[in-house]
């Protein structure tokens, strides 16, 4: 635990890990391409820093992923910054992030959007990001242990889905939980084990499916490890 003193200094980081070592990752974001003035503010006022070990904080606004453990990583800032970005596109209500990981991404979707739902499989892991959001205030997210392939039923129809894990087919439960006019946002292999940054919007009982750019991320898995 942190004590009241300490935790400011903590929030704002010092050195690598320092505002302007933030600002630097933004402009960086905003030179790759980058334009929504919402994601790169909220990016520059958040503390990723805290959302690794203390020993890899340093490396925290790089512009690679990093380890989180448990086989799990946290996903590099420019896609971090381009899936909030495909998500603030389709101006949504109602978000459902699957796969809550470290729950950086969880706390800048919850900055944007004023209903987020997210679910991670791994104990630890959502523990740790249930954590690190109350401690960032972050109290319109809402975090539930669970098989992320299975959804949020009960909080169903989404505008938006997305996942941070690459799935090997469109995931039929979760196509079933977006609004119609809905997207689903994530990393799908090909036949070729290749992976690609996929938009999906449904349309009735039809989906219309575009191949963003290609991406590399950990596998969706099933179960829930406890």
């Amino acid at each position: 635990m942190h004590s009241p003193d300490t935790l400011p200094d903590l929030l704002r980081g010092v050195g690598m890990t320092s505002q302007r070592t933030r600002d630097r990752m933004v402009a960086r974001l905003a030179h790759q391409g980058i334009e929504d003035a919402r994601v790169l503010s909220v990016m520059a006022a958040e503390p990723r820093h805290l959302f690794l070990d203390e020993a890899l904080a340093h490396r925290a606004y790089e512009d690679t992923s990093l380890p989180i453990g448990l086989g799990q990583t946290l996903s590099q800032p420019w896609m971090v910054a381009r899936m909030t970005e495909l998500v603030l596109r389709e101006s949504p209500r109602r978000v459902l992030e699957i796969g809550t990981g470290s729950g950086y991404q969880t706390l800048i979707l919850a900055r944007l959007v004023p209903e987020l739902y997210s679910l991670e499989r791994i104990n630890a892991l959502h523990h740790r990001a249930a954590s690190r959001l109350r401690l960032l205030k972050a109290a319109n997210a809402r975090l539930r242990l669970a098989d992320g392939g299975h959804g949020w039923p009960e909080a169903a129809p989404f505008e938006v889905i997305l996942l941070t894990a690459c799935a090997g087919e469109l995931p039929e439960a979760l196509l079933a939980q977006l609004a119609d006019g809905g997207v689903m946002i994530l990393p799908l292999a090909d036949a070729n084990g290749k992976q690609w940054l996929t938009r999906v919007r449904r349309q009735g009982d039809q989906h219309e499916v575009q191949r963003l750019e290609k991406v590399r991320f950990v596998p969706l898995l099933q179960g829930v490890i406890r």
